[in-house]
């Protein structure tokens, strides 16, 4: 047994609502409480966007710091990863919340098709997100929908825009993206590995394809992302009851490929992130 691997959780998203499976941690109180149950199952990042009361998505930065301190508090060692993803704010919005110094937030390096819209990140946007990562401290993780995207973060690094090592996520299965394909799946991971050899990744799937993606993740010795913002399912006739259960669902994939689910410790040594009092 080596190689540990990274359990990240996405606990909420911008888009699945309690109509959608009432599961659904919307609130502060209900995210921390989630999150708490999916850390004992063994997930050590949490991918984190706050909501409105009417369930809408937010970017207000004092929800995040609400969401932070909790998580801190009840989840001791967590890694907290929060979103400047495009659907919760526009411009610079998205990066409100980066001054409170989270271990971890997610960047996307440019633009591709949603299913109804342009998820757009326009360069100089990406810049100014990238330059208040670097000024705060904060890791960024590169969600890649696309080839491209691992290559702009590879330049990005080597001009200094975004500090090494990289830590870069595959999303596959976004309508209008990057499809669910082993063979692209692979590419990826070797143009990784040719292009930025210090660099780890992740795997994402949405929807039914979240545990192929865990799957392909874990056999392959990356790290993988679970939880209700990517698909509110156990199964195809199963509504999740917890995101405790999606990750309990890849940490059995992690003993059926004899990898141990990395601890808190480990996935910040993994990831060159400081360790923080337990």
């Amino acid at each position: 047994m080596s190689n540990p691997c990274i359990l990240c959780v996405a606990i909420t998203g911008s888009l699945p609502t309690k109509e959608n499976n009432p599961a659904v941690p919307i609130t502060v109180a209900e995210q921390i409480e989630s999150t708490q149950e999916a850390f004992e199952a063994g997930a050590t990042i949490a991918h984190c966007h706050v909501r409105n009361d009417d369930q809408t998505p937010s970017s207000d930065p004092e929800k995040f710091a609400a969401l932070k301190e909790g998580l801190e508090k009840h989840c001791p060692g967590l890694i907290v990863q929060l979103s400047t993803g495009g659907r919760s704010g526009a411009g610079k919005t998205r990066g409100g919340m980066l001054p409170l110094s989270p271990d971890m937030a997610s960047l996307s390096v440019g633009s591709n098709n949603f299913p109804t819209r342009v998820y757009e990140n326009p360069p100089d946007l990406v810049d100014w997100l990238a330059s208040e990562m670097l000024t705060y401290g904060v890791k960024p993780e590169i969600e890649a929908f696309d080839l491209s995207h691992i290559h702009q973060a590879v330049a990005m690094q080597k001009d200094g825009r975004l500090k090494g090592p990289l830590h870069i996520q595959f999303v596959m299965g976004v309508k209008n993206a990057m499809p669910v394909d082993r063979d692209t799946f692979e590419y990826y991971i070797r143009t990784v590995k040719r292009l930025a050899p210090d660099a780890t990744w992740c795997g994402a799937g949405i929807g039914r394809f979240q545990a192929t993606l865990n799957e392909w993740s874990i056999e392959l010795g990356g790290h993988t992302r679970t939880g209700m913002e990517d698909n509110v399912r156990l199964d195809k006739t199963t509504l999740a009851p917890s995101n405790a259960a999606l990750v309990k669902k890849a940490a059995d994939l992690c003993e059926k490929y004899e990898r141990p689910v990395a601890t808190w410790q480990q996935a910040r040594e993994i990831l060159g992130l400081p360790l923080r009092a337990a």
